[in-house]
Protein backbone atom coordinates (compact mmCIF):
# COMPACT_ATOMS: atom_id res chain seq x y z
CA UNK A 1 0.00 0.00 0.00
CA UNK A 2 2.77 2.48 0.93
CA UNK A 3 4.65 1.68 -2.26
CA UNK A 4 1.51 2.37 -4.31
CA UNK A 5 0.92 5.67 -2.51
CA UNK A 6 4.55 6.60 -3.05
CA UNK A 7 4.14 6.15 -6.77
CA UNK A 8 0.91 8.15 -6.84
CA UNK A 9 2.01 11.03 -4.57
CA UNK A 10 5.76 10.86 -3.85
CA UNK A 11 5.92 14.36 -2.38
CA UNK A 12 2.76 14.36 -0.26
CA UNK A 13 3.60 15.03 3.43
CA UNK A 14 1.30 12.26 4.66
CA UNK A 15 2.93 9.70 2.35
CA UNK A 16 6.42 10.84 3.31
CA UNK A 17 5.47 10.65 6.98
CA UNK A 18 4.08 7.12 6.78
CA UNK A 19 7.14 5.91 4.91
CA UNK A 20 9.40 7.66 7.41
CA UNK A 21 7.63 6.10 10.38
CA UNK A 22 7.93 2.69 8.75
CA UNK A 23 11.66 3.22 8.31
CA UNK A 24 12.02 4.32 11.95
CA UNK A 25 10.42 1.06 13.07
CA UNK A 26 13.01 -0.81 11.02
CA UNK A 27 15.84 1.19 12.59
CA UNK A 28 16.67 3.14 9.43
CA UNK A 29 16.79 6.59 11.02
CA UNK A 30 19.00 8.15 8.36
CA UNK A 31 16.61 7.36 5.51
CA UNK A 32 13.64 8.36 7.70
CA UNK A 33 15.31 11.70 8.36
CA UNK A 34 15.42 12.47 4.65
CA UNK A 35 11.71 11.75 4.26
CA UNK A 36 10.76 13.72 7.38
CA UNK A 37 12.80 16.69 6.13
CA UNK A 38 10.95 16.60 2.83
CA UNK A 39 7.58 16.34 4.62
CA UNK A 40 8.35 19.31 6.90
CA UNK A 41 9.58 21.31 3.91
CA UNK A 42 6.37 20.56 2.03
CA UNK A 43 4.16 21.58 4.98
CA UNK A 44 6.22 23.61 7.47
CA UNK A 45 3.09 24.72 9.38
CA UNK A 46 2.37 21.25 10.76
CA UNK A 47 4.03 20.70 14.20
CA UNK A 48 3.84 16.89 14.06
CA UNK A 49 6.11 16.87 11.02
CA UNK A 50 8.82 18.73 12.92
CA UNK A 51 8.34 16.40 15.87
CA UNK A 52 8.84 13.40 13.57
CA UNK A 53 12.00 14.97 12.20
CA UNK A 54 13.24 15.51 15.75
CA UNK A 55 12.74 11.82 16.55
CA UNK A 56 14.94 10.77 13.64
CA UNK A 57 17.61 13.33 14.55
CA UNK A 58 17.55 12.10 18.13
CA UNK A 59 18.00 8.53 16.93
CA UNK A 60 21.00 9.72 14.88
CA UNK A 61 22.49 11.33 18.01
CA UNK A 62 22.18 14.86 16.71
CA UNK A 63 20.74 16.53 19.82
CA UNK A 64 21.24 20.15 18.77
CA UNK A 65 19.50 19.63 15.44
CA UNK A 66 16.78 17.61 17.18
CA UNK A 67 16.17 20.47 19.62
CA UNK A 68 15.91 22.93 16.74
CA UNK A 69 13.21 20.77 15.15
CA UNK A 70 11.39 20.50 18.49
CA UNK A 71 11.46 24.26 18.93
CA UNK A 72 9.98 24.64 15.44
CA UNK A 73 7.12 22.33 16.49
CA UNK A 74 6.55 24.20 19.74
CA UNK A 75 6.62 27.57 17.99
CA UNK A 76 3.65 26.32 15.98
CA UNK A 77 1.90 24.56 18.89
CA UNK A 78 3.31 25.40 22.38
CA UNK A 79 1.21 22.65 23.99
CA UNK A 80 2.18 19.87 21.59
CA UNK A 81 2.55 16.91 24.02
CA UNK A 82 4.94 14.82 21.94
CA UNK A 83 7.28 17.75 21.29
CA UNK A 84 7.27 18.68 24.98
CA UNK A 85 8.11 15.10 25.95
CA UNK A 86 10.91 15.09 23.37
CA UNK A 87 12.24 18.36 24.74
CA UNK A 88 12.24 16.97 28.27
CA UNK A 89 14.09 13.86 27.14
CA UNK A 90 16.80 15.87 25.36
CA UNK A 91 17.30 18.14 28.36
CA UNK A 92 17.38 15.13 30.67
CA UNK A 93 20.12 13.56 28.54
CA UNK A 94 22.20 16.69 29.11
CA UNK A 95 22.01 15.96 32.84
CA UNK A 96 19.81 18.99 33.59
CA UNK A 97 17.16 17.31 35.75
CA UNK A 98 15.47 20.51 36.91
CA UNK A 99 14.83 21.94 33.45
CA UNK A 100 13.87 18.50 32.18
CA UNK A 101 11.24 18.37 34.91
CA UNK A 102 9.97 21.76 33.79
CA UNK A 103 9.46 20.51 30.23
CA UNK A 104 7.91 17.27 31.45
CA UNK A 105 5.57 19.20 33.75
CA UNK A 106 4.39 21.23 30.74
CA UNK A 107 3.82 18.01 28.80
CA UNK A 108 1.78 16.47 31.61
CA UNK A 109 -0.33 19.63 31.82
CA UNK A 110 -1.51 18.98 28.25
CA UNK A 111 -2.90 15.58 29.24
CA UNK A 112 -5.88 15.86 31.57
CA UNK A 113 -6.62 13.22 34.24
CA UNK A 114 -9.50 11.82 32.18
CA UNK A 115 -7.57 11.79 28.90
CA UNK A 116 -6.71 8.43 27.42
CA UNK A 117 -3.33 9.11 25.78
CA UNK A 118 -2.16 7.19 22.71
CA UNK A 119 -0.36 3.95 23.49
CA UNK A 120 2.84 5.32 21.94
CA UNK A 121 2.96 8.11 24.55
CA UNK A 122 2.07 6.18 27.70
CA UNK A 123 5.57 5.03 28.60
CA UNK A 124 6.98 8.51 28.00
CA UNK A 125 4.25 10.07 30.13
CA UNK A 126 4.92 7.65 32.99
CA UNK A 127 8.61 8.51 32.81
CA UNK A 128 7.73 12.21 32.81
CA UNK A 129 5.60 11.76 35.93
CA UNK A 130 8.45 10.01 37.71
CA UNK A 131 10.89 12.81 36.88
CA UNK A 132 8.39 15.50 37.96
CA UNK A 133 7.70 13.69 41.24
CA UNK A 134 11.41 13.43 41.96
CA UNK A 135 11.80 17.14 41.23
CA UNK A 136 8.87 17.98 43.48
CA UNK A 137 10.47 15.99 46.30
CA UNK A 138 13.84 17.68 45.78
CA UNK A 139 12.22 21.11 45.81
CA UNK A 140 10.32 20.24 49.00
CA UNK A 141 13.59 19.21 50.68
CA UNK A 142 15.21 22.49 49.63
CA UNK A 143 12.31 24.48 51.08
CA UNK A 144 12.34 22.45 54.30
CA UNK A 145 16.04 23.16 54.77
CA UNK A 146 15.42 26.89 54.34
CA UNK A 147 12.38 27.09 56.63
CA UNK A 148 13.81 24.86 59.38
CA UNK A 149 14.93 27.94 61.30
CA UNK A 150 11.43 29.42 61.01
CA UNK A 151 9.85 26.23 62.36
CA UNK A 152 12.19 26.31 65.34
CA UNK A 153 10.84 29.73 66.31
CA UNK A 154 7.14 28.83 66.25
CA UNK A 155 4.76 26.28 67.74
CA UNK A 156 3.59 23.49 65.36
CA UNK A 157 -0.02 24.72 65.41
CA UNK A 158 1.15 28.12 64.15
CA UNK A 159 2.59 26.40 61.07
CA UNK A 160 -0.44 24.34 60.03
CA UNK A 161 -1.41 26.53 57.08
CA UNK A 162 2.25 26.85 56.11
CA UNK A 163 2.46 23.05 56.04
CA UNK A 164 -0.49 22.93 53.63
CA UNK A 165 1.20 25.57 51.49
CA UNK A 166 4.33 23.44 51.30
CA UNK A 167 2.32 20.36 50.32
CA UNK A 168 0.74 22.34 47.48
CA UNK A 169 4.04 23.85 46.40
CA UNK A 170 5.75 20.46 46.34
CA UNK A 171 2.98 18.71 44.43
CA UNK A 172 2.05 16.40 47.31
CA UNK A 173 -1.39 17.96 47.52
CA UNK A 174 -3.88 19.18 44.92
CA UNK A 175 -5.71 22.47 45.27
CA UNK A 176 -9.49 22.34 45.50
CA UNK A 177 -11.85 25.30 45.46
CA UNK A 178 -15.53 25.61 46.39
CA UNK A 179 -17.81 24.56 43.57
CA UNK A 180 -21.36 24.96 44.90
CA UNK A 181 -24.12 23.63 42.71
CA UNK A 182 -26.29 26.68 43.44
CA UNK A 183 -25.23 29.68 45.54
CA UNK A 184 -21.65 30.85 45.94
CA UNK A 185 -20.99 33.51 48.56
CA UNK A 186 -17.70 35.32 47.76
CA UNK A 187 -15.04 36.33 50.22
CA UNK A 188 -15.42 33.31 52.50
CA UNK A 189 -12.19 31.41 53.28
CA UNK A 190 -12.16 28.09 51.42
CA UNK A 191 -11.31 25.68 54.24
CA UNK A 192 -11.62 21.95 53.73
CA UNK A 193 -11.95 21.08 57.43
CA UNK A 194 -12.60 23.69 60.10
CA UNK A 195 -10.98 23.84 63.53
CA UNK A 196 -13.46 22.42 66.07
CA UNK A 197 -12.41 25.11 68.52
CA UNK A 198 -14.40 27.55 66.38
CA UNK A 199 -17.59 25.76 67.48
CA UNK A 200 -17.80 25.66 71.30
CA UNK A 201 -21.22 23.97 71.21
CA UNK A 202 -19.75 20.96 69.38
CA UNK A 203 -18.03 19.53 72.46
CA UNK A 204 -21.39 18.81 74.12
CA UNK A 205 -22.53 16.89 71.03
CA UNK A 206 -19.32 14.86 70.98
CA UNK A 207 -19.70 14.10 74.68
CA UNK A 208 -23.24 12.82 74.05
CA UNK A 209 -22.20 10.43 71.27
CA UNK A 210 -23.27 7.43 73.35
CA UNK A 211 -26.76 8.85 73.88
CA UNK A 212 -27.14 9.70 70.20
CA UNK A 213 -25.97 6.22 69.22
CA UNK A 214 -28.50 4.67 71.60
CA UNK A 215 -31.31 6.63 69.96
CA UNK A 216 -30.08 5.51 66.54
CA UNK A 217 -30.10 1.90 67.76
CA UNK A 218 -33.74 2.36 68.75
CA UNK A 219 -34.52 3.65 65.27
CA UNK A 220 -32.79 0.69 63.62
CA UNK A 221 -34.68 -1.68 65.88
CA UNK A 222 -38.21 -0.29 65.76
CA UNK A 223 -38.43 2.25 62.94
CA UNK A 224 -36.08 0.97 60.25
CA UNK A 225 -38.81 1.13 57.61
CA UNK A 226 -38.57 4.93 57.79
CA UNK A 227 -35.08 4.91 56.34
CA UNK A 228 -35.15 6.14 52.77
CA UNK A 229 -32.61 6.40 49.94
CA UNK A 230 -30.65 9.59 50.41
CA UNK A 231 -30.21 10.00 46.65
CA UNK A 232 -33.73 10.11 45.25
CA UNK A 233 -33.90 11.77 41.85
CA UNK A 234 -37.01 11.21 39.72
CA UNK A 235 -36.96 9.63 36.28
CA UNK A 236 -35.67 11.83 33.50
CA UNK A 237 -33.04 13.65 35.57
CA UNK A 238 -29.39 13.40 34.36
CA UNK A 239 -27.80 11.35 37.13
CA UNK A 240 -24.10 11.59 36.28
CA UNK A 241 -22.22 10.19 39.29
CA UNK A 242 -25.41 9.28 41.17
CA UNK A 243 -26.62 6.57 38.81
CA UNK A 244 -25.57 3.66 41.03
CA UNK A 245 -26.93 5.13 44.28
CA UNK A 246 -30.14 6.72 42.99
CA UNK A 247 -33.17 5.28 44.77
CA UNK A 248 -30.86 2.81 46.53
CA UNK A 249 -30.83 1.91 50.21
CA UNK A 250 -27.11 1.35 50.00
CA UNK A 251 -26.97 4.96 51.21
CA UNK A 252 -30.03 5.66 53.30
CA UNK A 253 -31.16 8.43 55.63
CA UNK A 254 -33.39 8.76 58.66
CA UNK A 255 -34.38 12.41 58.49
CA UNK A 256 -34.97 14.62 61.51
CA UNK A 257 -35.11 17.73 59.34
CA UNK A 258 -35.09 17.57 55.56
CA UNK A 259 -34.85 20.74 53.48
CA UNK A 260 -36.43 22.62 56.38
CA UNK A 261 -39.31 20.14 56.80
CA UNK A 262 -39.63 18.82 60.35
CA UNK A 263 -40.07 15.08 60.82
CA UNK A 264 -41.86 15.39 64.15
CA UNK A 265 -42.28 11.66 64.81
CA UNK A 266 -38.61 11.05 64.14
CA UNK A 267 -37.59 13.89 66.45
CA UNK A 268 -39.87 12.45 69.13
CA UNK A 269 -38.03 9.12 68.86
CA UNK A 270 -34.69 10.91 69.27
CA UNK A 271 -35.33 13.62 71.91
CA UNK A 272 -31.74 13.91 73.12
CA UNK A 273 -30.40 14.19 69.58
CA UNK A 274 -33.04 16.82 68.78
CA UNK A 275 -32.10 18.81 71.89
CA UNK A 276 -28.44 18.78 70.98
CA UNK A 277 -29.09 19.78 67.37
CA UNK A 278 -31.12 22.78 68.49
CA UNK A 279 -28.05 24.01 70.37
CA UNK A 280 -26.20 24.37 67.05
CA UNK A 281 -26.53 27.36 64.68
CA UNK A 282 -28.67 25.42 62.20
CA UNK A 283 -28.94 26.85 58.71
CA UNK A 284 -32.59 27.90 58.65
CA UNK A 285 -33.83 28.77 55.17
CA UNK A 286 -37.41 28.04 54.15
CA UNK A 287 -37.64 24.90 51.96
CA UNK A 288 -33.89 24.47 52.25
CA UNK A 289 -32.78 24.03 55.85
CA UNK A 290 -32.20 22.88 58.49
CA UNK A 291 -31.05 19.45 57.43
CA UNK A 292 -30.24 16.73 59.94
CA UNK A 293 -30.29 12.98 59.55
CA UNK A 294 -28.72 9.67 60.45
CA UNK A 295 -26.71 8.52 57.44
CA UNK A 296 -26.36 4.76 56.92
CA UNK A 297 -23.79 3.58 54.38
CA UNK A 298 -24.03 -0.12 53.62
CA UNK A 299 -21.01 -2.43 53.33
CA UNK A 300 -18.84 -2.19 50.21
CA UNK A 301 -20.42 1.09 49.18
CA UNK A 302 -18.77 4.26 47.96
CA UNK A 303 -20.26 7.74 47.74
CA UNK A 304 -18.70 9.32 44.63
CA UNK A 305 -16.93 12.69 44.58
CA UNK A 306 -19.46 15.53 44.62
CA UNK A 307 -20.08 19.06 45.90
CA UNK A 308 -22.90 20.66 47.87
CA UNK A 309 -25.39 23.43 47.24
CA UNK A 310 -23.87 26.51 48.89
CA UNK A 311 -20.82 27.59 50.87
CA UNK A 312 -23.07 29.74 53.04
CA UNK A 313 -23.49 26.62 55.13
CA UNK A 314 -21.13 24.00 56.55
CA UNK A 315 -21.68 20.31 57.19
CA UNK A 316 -21.07 18.49 60.48
CA UNK A 317 -20.36 14.77 60.80
CA UNK A 318 -20.71 12.99 64.15
CA UNK A 319 -19.42 9.39 63.84
CA UNK A 320 -21.59 6.83 65.65
CA UNK A 321 -20.94 3.35 64.23
CA UNK A 322 -17.72 3.09 62.26
CA UNK A 323 -16.31 -0.29 61.23
CA UNK A 324 -12.77 -0.53 59.83
CA UNK A 325 -12.00 0.45 56.25
CA UNK A 326 -14.25 3.51 56.28
CA UNK A 327 -12.89 6.82 55.08
CA UNK A 328 -13.73 10.34 54.03
CA UNK A 329 -11.98 12.85 51.79
CA UNK A 330 -12.53 16.57 51.45
CA UNK A 331 -10.35 18.20 48.81
CA UNK A 332 -6.79 17.08 49.43
CA UNK A 333 -7.28 15.72 52.96
CA UNK A 334 -8.45 12.21 53.85
CA UNK A 335 -9.62 11.24 57.33
CA UNK A 336 -10.97 8.21 59.14
CA UNK A 337 -14.05 8.50 61.32
CA UNK A 338 -13.55 7.91 65.05
CA UNK A 339 -16.76 7.56 67.14
CA UNK A 340 -17.20 10.61 69.32
CA UNK A 341 -14.89 12.86 67.29
CA UNK A 342 -16.91 15.19 65.06
CA UNK A 343 -15.68 17.40 62.26
CA UNK A 344 -16.99 20.39 60.32
CA UNK A 345 -16.27 20.88 56.63
CA UNK A 346 -17.26 22.89 53.57
CA UNK A 347 -19.24 20.48 51.42
CA UNK A 348 -18.91 22.68 48.32
CA UNK A 349 -15.32 21.45 48.11
CA UNK A 350 -15.20 18.10 46.34
CA UNK A 351 -15.62 15.26 48.83
CA UNK A 352 -16.33 11.54 48.88
CA UNK A 353 -16.86 8.72 51.40
CA UNK A 354 -16.53 4.96 51.42
CA UNK A 355 -17.29 1.89 53.50
CA UNK A 356 -15.01 -0.96 52.52
CA UNK A 357 -16.05 -3.17 55.42
CA UNK A 358 -18.63 -5.92 55.82
CA UNK A 359 -20.79 -3.91 58.24
CA UNK A 360 -22.90 -0.72 57.94
CA UNK A 361 -21.43 2.65 58.85
CA UNK A 362 -23.66 5.19 60.63
CA UNK A 363 -23.07 8.88 61.34
CA UNK A 364 -25.16 11.92 62.26
CA UNK A 365 -25.05 14.65 59.62
CA UNK A 366 -26.39 18.19 59.94
CA UNK A 367 -25.71 21.62 58.49
CA UNK A 368 -24.94 24.93 60.16
CA UNK A 369 -24.36 28.49 59.03
CA UNK A 370 -20.86 29.27 57.85
CA UNK A 371 -19.34 31.27 60.74
CA UNK A 372 -17.68 33.67 58.33
CA UNK A 373 -21.10 35.09 57.42
CA UNK A 374 -22.27 38.10 59.38
CA UNK A 375 -25.84 38.39 60.65
CA UNK A 376 -26.64 40.71 57.75
CA UNK A 377 -25.16 38.25 55.27
CA UNK A 378 -27.18 35.39 56.72
CA UNK A 379 -30.31 37.48 56.34
CA UNK A 380 -29.37 38.18 52.74
CA UNK A 381 -28.70 34.50 51.92
CA UNK A 382 -31.96 33.48 53.57
CA UNK A 383 -33.97 36.07 51.64
CA UNK A 384 -32.23 35.41 48.32
CA UNK A 385 -32.65 31.64 48.48
CA UNK A 386 -36.28 31.94 49.57
CA UNK A 387 -36.89 34.35 46.68
CA UNK A 388 -35.43 31.86 44.22
CA UNK A 389 -37.62 29.17 45.74
CA UNK A 390 -40.71 31.28 45.31
CA UNK A 391 -39.77 32.26 41.77
CA UNK A 392 -38.83 28.81 40.51
CA UNK A 393 -41.29 26.80 42.58
CA UNK A 394 -38.52 24.90 44.27
CA UNK A 395 -34.88 25.25 45.24
CA UNK A 396 -32.12 23.19 43.69
CA UNK A 397 -31.65 20.09 45.78
CA UNK A 398 -29.21 17.24 45.86
CA UNK A 399 -26.58 15.47 47.97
Amino acid sequence: MLTRLWRLAPNHPAVLTELGLSLMQRGEAARARELFQRAAGADPSHPALWSNLASSLHALRLPEEAMQAIERALALEPRHPTALLQKGALIEERGDARNAARAYRAALATVGPETNPPTALRAALEHARAIVQADDAARARAIEERVAAVRAQHAPEAMQRADLCLELLSGRRSRYVPQPTFLYFPGIPALEFFDNREFPWLAAIEAATGEIRAELAGVLTSDKSELQPYVAYPDGVPLDQWKELNQSRRWSAYFLWNEGAVHAEHLARCPRTAQLLRSAPQCDVARHGPNAFFSILEPRTRIPPHTGVTNARLTVHVPLIVPPQCGFRVGGETREWVPGRAWVFDDTIEHEAWNGSDAPRAILIFDIWNPFLSVAERDFVRAAMEAVGSYAGELPAGP
